[in-house]
C-alpha cells in the first residue's frame, strides 16, 4: 500500500468519553475507517502513519453506517502520545 492509500483507509480519530476511557485504561485508540478496509489494512495503515506497533484491531459498523476500528497498541507504545500528536488531548 502507498502513503496515499493509508490516508484513505484511516479517515479520522474519534474523541469521545468512551475513547478517552479506552485510551487511558487499555492503551486503545478509535478511528473512523473506510468501509472497504479490512483489519489487516487498518493495522498496516496505523503502523505506517504513526510509527507504532499494533497488537489488535477490532472493527464494527455504527448505526449511521460508519465503520470504526478500535486499535490496541503494543505495551511499549502509548496511545496518549498518539492522541497528543493528533490533537485529541
Amino acid at each position: 500500500m502507498s502513503d496515499e492509500s493509508y490516508y484513505k483507509t484511516i479517515i479520522a480519530p474519534i474523541s469521545t468519553e468512551k475513547s478517552l476511557s479506552l485510551r487511558e485504561s487499555q492503551n486503545k485508540l478509535i478511528f473512523i475507517v473506510d468501509r472497504r478496509a479490512n483489519k489487516r489494512e487498518v493495522k498496516e495503515a496505523i503502523e505506517k502513519l504513526f510509527n507504532v506497533k499494533v497488537e489488535d484491531v477490532r472493527t464494527y459498523i455504527t448505526n449511521k453506517g460508519e465503520k470504526r476500528a478500535i486499535v490496541k497498541l503494543k505495551p511499549e507504545f502509548k496511545a496518549s502520545e498518539i492522541a497528543t500528536k493528533l490533537g485529541l488531548v
